[in-house]
């Protein structure tokens, strides 16, 4: 049975809803048993309208994750990744900012940190760019941190990811010839230090299953190579780009679209670094 608006809580000469659950416009709407699943792969604006029901009336779910940082020959960091169950929400339109990735670099310049995504008043911070060559650019902070570049004197500290969105890229290693690079940090695990001549791997994303199924997001890219008998690192799962092999020099691999991915290292010799992969948001609330 419908409820007056008084009881509601709408003033007298107000409308309130006559349905019992939320309803809304904005995004890509998909269904998943009582629920819908709303998709922003580009920004735009989550306008609900709440039910009256107590429980369910005014609450949604979210996952909110940043563009992914660019690599040069350290990996890209993975975008930042939030989510919560419940998050209580009102009769106005909500902003949603889906952020892009960073662009990868050019030898010897590092990557471009990742955009920040927003979902109301909740921020992803974009991943962090990967390092450069030779003390040109250290490795960025960010929702996760870039790996470190190629450097033939010092091991590079490792760049921060932030608590409770991502973790810390990976260190170079300066011992000659090889000099890999660390790979860039994921939401679910750090990257990789490089080790001998095997570049870091980037860190693994984290599963969510707002949508019904367990998806995994934001791994951060692997680091990139310098000579012949360097290994490069493989991307992080959850879209982090793998680094580009030295023989013959290849690019690094952009990290995947809408999965805030950091993008993979590239060989040292005038290549070009992976960009970072785009983020998304998500928003879920019952229906029915």
């Amino acid at each position: 049975m419908l409820q007056s608006n008084e009881l509601i809580g709408f003033g007298a000469g107000e409308s309130g809803p006559e349905f019992e659950f939320m309803t809304h416009t904005g995004g890509s709407e998909a269904t998943n048993g009582d629920y819908k699943v709303v998709t922003f792969t580009a920004s735009g604006t989550f306008t609900p309208t709440i039910g009256f029901n107590a429980t369910y009336g005014d609450k949604v779910q979210y996952l909110v994750i940043a563009g992914g940082g660019g690599a040069s020959t350290g990996g890209g960091g993975a975008g930042g990744h939030l989510s919560a169950a419940s998050l209580a929400v009102t009769n106005t339109g909500l902003t949603v900012t889906v952020g892009a990735g960073g662009a990868g670099g050019e030898t010897p310049t590092g990557g471009a940190g990742g955009s920040n995504s927003v979902f109301s008043s909740v921020t992803a911070t974009g991943g962090g760019g990967g390092g450069g060559v030779i003390n040109i650019d250290s490795a960025e902070d960010g929702g996760s941190g870039g790996g470190a570049g190629m450097d033939s004197s010092n091991p590079w500290p490792a760049a921060s990811g932030i608590a409770g969105q991502g973790n810390d890229g990976g260190i170079n290693n300066s011992d000659a010839p090889y000099y890999p690079c660390g790979g860039g940090g994921g939401a679910g695990a750090v990257g990789a230090d490089a080790s001998g001549r095997q570049s870091g791997p980037g860190g693994a994303g984290e599963a969510n299953s707002i949508t019904g199924s367990a998806v995994t997001r934001a791994g951060g890219g692997g680091g990139g190579t310098h000579s012949n008998g360097t290994y490069p690192g493989t991307g992080g799962t959850g879209g982090g780009g793998p680094g580009g092999a030295a023989s013959p020099a290849a690019d690094g691999t952009n990290g995947s679209t809408n999965l805030g991915g950091g993008g993979g290292g590239m060989a040292y010799h005038t290549r070009d670094g992976g960009n970072g992969g785009s983020g998304l948001v998500i928003v879920r609330y019952k229906f029915q």
